[in-house]
């Protein structure tokens, strides 16, 4: 009769360790991987909660309060591209310049957009579109001295404003760059102001937009005042 126990597939031997120069090949003790498993769940499910947690609670935190230069910005560059929006419908209605009118139009639609932006802003900072603060108090040491004849740096006075209205020809052209080149360097002045301010985000894309976008028009309304004698 045969024996049958050579029939029988040996047991399972643990994996051996490779022989090192002290002795034989040694058992190497099976991991179990459970542990392993379940610890990185818990910090995957614990990293989650931490970064939706501070995506709830970090704005709250840094959200601008009422006397903050964010606010004062938001709410004092608004007043002054509403008057650069005014400008520029004049000048988009009373002038025949086709160049002019381009410009009048860019100037329009990019102020106003920006308005939207920073309104937006105020609203979810829970704040008013108007603040109790004075015009450019925002701008601390730098601010207030600015203002001539209750107006921000660049902003058109009542007469001139009046005075565009009833130009004709290429008057309306020569007032309209001049004015508008004031008005934007009045801006800049204001937008490098809330650069050295704030450390919001938003706010320094906004303004530096800001820079940058008036920097390359003034460049265009010298361009076209060489052009029409302004």
């Amino acid at each position: 009769m045969s024996d049958t126990g050579h029939d029988r597939p040996a047991d399972p031997q643990p994996p051996t360790e490779p022989p090192t120069a002290d002795g034989p090949p040694t058992a190497r003790p099976s991991r179990g991987t459970g542990f392993g498993t379940a610890w990185l769940a818990a910090a995957v499910v614990i990293g989650l909660l931490l970064g939706y947690a501070a995506g709830l609670l970090t704005p709250g935190l840094f959200t601008p309060g009422e006397d903050s230069p964010e606010a004062g910005f938001a709410r004092d560059m608004s007043t002054h591209h509403a008057q650069a929006v005014e400008l520029s419908m004049i000048a988009l209605e009373r002038s025949g310049n086709p160049a002019v009118r381009t410009l009048a139009s860019d100037i329009a639609l990019t102020q106003q957009g920006q308005i939207g932006v920073m309104q937006t802003w105020l609203r979810e900072w829970s704040l008013q579109p108007t603040g109790t603060e004075p015009r450019m108090a925002w701008m601390q040491t730098s601010g207030e001295w600015a203002i001539v004849d209750g107006l921000m740096p660049g902003m058109a006075t009542d007469a001139e404003r009046a005075e565009l209205r009833e130009a004709s020809g290429v008057d309306v052209d020569r007032l309209y760059l001049s004015l508008m080149l004031t008005h934007h360097l009045g801006g800049i002045h204001m937008a490098d102001g809330v650069l050295e301010l704030s450390d919001d985000e938003n706010v320094h894309w906004l303004a530096e937009s800001m820079v940058s976008g008036q920097q390359k028009e003034i460049e265009l309304i010298r361009t076209l005042q060489s052009q029409v004698g302004g």
